[in-house]
């Protein structure tokens, strides 16, 4: 069943690829959320209609999460639910690391789709589609970028430790001492976490609290890379939750992520301004 779910996840982050590619420094029609939520595009709104529309005709006795559907309480009450972000890294501004993101013609945001059962992840596809890009995981059956599988990196140690992260989450502030780490971003959170399943940095953190369907699909692909999925506070993460969010995440191999949590202040004594995610971010 898994690997039947993972072939519509991937036909289905394929198709959100060609859709996105009509839109894509096409000027899409952008729109305000409001309530701080940040921007929707046409692209976003079509692609996720798509997606609801595909998924839940090939398994409808699943749940549906997506960041541009409005939630209910159906899905808690479903055993797998898909949780999905049509676009990840849609945000229109140029944000303090100096990144863009898709509304302003920045490559590498990406369709992120998971399906959840129980509260784990069992089946994940994030495509990068202007870098044809497929990373695919299922659960104890490995992942994969495009046929070829992923293993996270060997480091170990915060100091020289690559980190996908916001600039602010590596301020002193928040660490109980100089960590050395390398800051490097992406503005997508679910490519953030293929590019450390695939090796190509040694972590992703976010001190912020992150929607499910941000991260949902990474995590499982981090796992199955032979990563280290928690929170920020070290707990495990959990997905269908009543409200889509995780209190930060930490992922990469083992032994850093276990340094990373030990290395940050207690969450009482860090800094909060800025702290809070809208939705797409």
């Amino acid at each position: 069943m898994r690997e039947a779910d993972l072939k519509l996840l991937l036909d289905a982050g394929e198709a959100a690829g060609e859709i996105a590619k009509r839109y894509f420094k096409a000027d899409p029609e952008v729109w305000d959320k409001g309530g701080g939520q940040g921007p929707v595009t046409e692209a976003d709104l079509e692609i996720d209609r798509m997606l609801k529309s595909e998924l839940l005709a090939a398994r409808p006795d699943y749940g549906w999460l997506s960041e541009e559907t409005e939630d209910g309480t159906a899905r808690l009450e479903a055993e797998r639910v898909f949780i999905v972000d049509p676009i990840d890294g849609t945000r229109a501004f140029i944000n303090i690391d100096g990144t863009r993101a898709f509304i302003n013609g920045e490559p590498s945001f990406s369709h992120a789709l998971a399906i959840v059962e129980r509260g784990e992840v069992v089946a994940a596809v994030v495509h990068v589609p202007m870098k044809s890009l497929s990373y695919a995981a299922t659960l104890g059956g490995g992942a994969q970028c495009n046929g070829v599988a992923l293993q996270v990196s060997g480091q170990a140690e915060m100091a020289g430790a690559t980190v996908l992260t916001r600039k602010p989450d590596l301020k002193r502030e928040h660490w109980l001492a100089p960590h050395g780490m390398k800051h490097n971003f992406r503005p997508s959170l679910a490519y953030r976490l293929c590019l450390v399943a695939q090796g190509r940095f040694d972590v992703m953190l976010t001190l912020r609290p992150a929607w499910e369907w941000d991260v949902a699909a990474g995590d499982l692909i981090i796992r199955e890379a032979g990563g280290h999925v928690k929170t920020t506070a070290g707990a495990p993460t959990r997905y269908n939750n009543p409200h889509p969010q995780l209190a930060g995440m930490v992922a990469g191999p083992v032994k850093l992520v276990e340094n990373i949590i030990k290395g940050l202040q207690p969450a009482a004594k860090r800094p909060i301004a800025g702290l809070i995610i809208p939705k797409g971010d």
